[in-house]
């Protein structure tokens, strides 16, 4: 039996299908797992045992379709359930079976804040687009694979991190779903650990900005500003190394999470009952519950619609590290 997953995006998204490709792959007999997924999230998969082979989308949603044609697949299952995904499956004519987005439960929550949501975690609705398969869920959690030449040696590290340290992933693909420079300084202060900053290339400045005003003020707690400096495997394996993560809702969330951290994860505009959660593992949510304006979006904005950004200005850090 030959499969096929889809899911175009992003790096959190991604993580969070990997249940599905595990439990197909160890659940039905003599299943071959194959995976569809934008050129750029090819490291999240190319080292998973369970997917077989893994067909990359780069610029032309037709020279795709040519590749995955010639594999005649039994089935699709569609995890992204998009146009471009409903396209591809069209063209393709093998069974499929579609993720369902909840798109009006969310938009009611966004615009009249009215919970229709099921209280699902998004995991298990994407193994429940395999469960006309037969497919059940294995309880095991995420996966992620690092492979060796992404571990970090630890010589790389500061020697004040080398004995240990808090991973906080500070970017974020939104702008309000990220606390301000001067409250994550002030989150910093609150966990009082040797810490390691995490993000892309676009996080390095604001990183540097919390360094700096650390070191002026707060010399006792050392920084690492990793961000843009190590490719994803790399920042997933100083996540494994770290003691304790917190996180923005963002992919390194999602990779903590794979990796069985204790995750404190920090909501903006989003909000934790849209299911994309910290998935079996020891989490703790800090949001600001007290406004009637959240969730504004399902994903996110460049800036807070009502100019005053409370949801993360206003954030109470209520959390006490052990």
């Amino acid at each position: 039996m030959k499969i096929l997953i889809v899911r175009f995006s992003s790096i959190g998204d991604i993580v969070l299908t990997t249940p599905v490709p595990r439990c197909v792959k160890t659940q039905l007999e003599n299943a071959e797992v194959h995976y569809a997924t934008k050129e750029q999230y090819r490291s999240i998969l190319e080292n998973n045992p369970y997917v077989d082979k893994v067909f990359l989308l780069k610029d032309s949603l037709d020279e795709l379709f040519v590749e995955l044609k010639k594999e005649n697949y039994d089935y699709v299952l569609d995890l992204h359930n998009n146009l471009r995904t409903r396209i591809l499956k069209w063209k393709l004519g093998a069974h499929s079976f579609s993720f369902n987005k909840l798109n009006i439960e969310k938009w009611l929550m966004v615009n009249f804040k009215i919970n229709k949501l099921p209280d699902v975690h998004i995991v298990d609705r994407y193994l429940a687009t395999a469960k006309p398969l037969g497919v059940k869920n294995d309880a095991l959690g995420l996966d992620y694979f690092i492979p060796e030449k992404d571990e970090v040696p630890w010589e790389w590290f500061p020697e004040t991190h080398r004995a240990g340290y808090v991973a906080y992933a500070i970017g974020a693909q939104h702008e309000t779903k990220k606390l301000p420079v001067e409250r994550i300084v002030e989150l910093c202060k609150k966990i009082s650990r040797p810490i390691v900053l995490l993000g892309g290339k676009e996080d390095f400045e604001n990183g540097e900005k919390v360094k700096l005003e650390l070191e002026r003020k707060n010399p006792s707690i050392p920084i690492f500003n990793t961000c843009g400096k190590f490719n994803l495997n790399q920042s997933a394996d100083i996540v494994k190394k770290s003691a304790v993560v917190f996180s923005h809702d963002t992919g390194l969330m999602h990779i903590a999470a794979a990796l069985k951290k204790e995750v404190y994860s920090i909501w903006g505009n989003t909000i934790p009952a849209f299911g994309m959660y910290p998935y079996r593992t020891s989490y703790h949510s800090l949001e600001n519950k007290d406004l009637d304006c959240r969730p504004c979006s399902k994903i996110g904005y460049q800036k807070c619609p009502k100019g005053h950004f409370k949801c993360m200005r206003e954030l109470p850090f209520d959390f006490e590290l052990k």
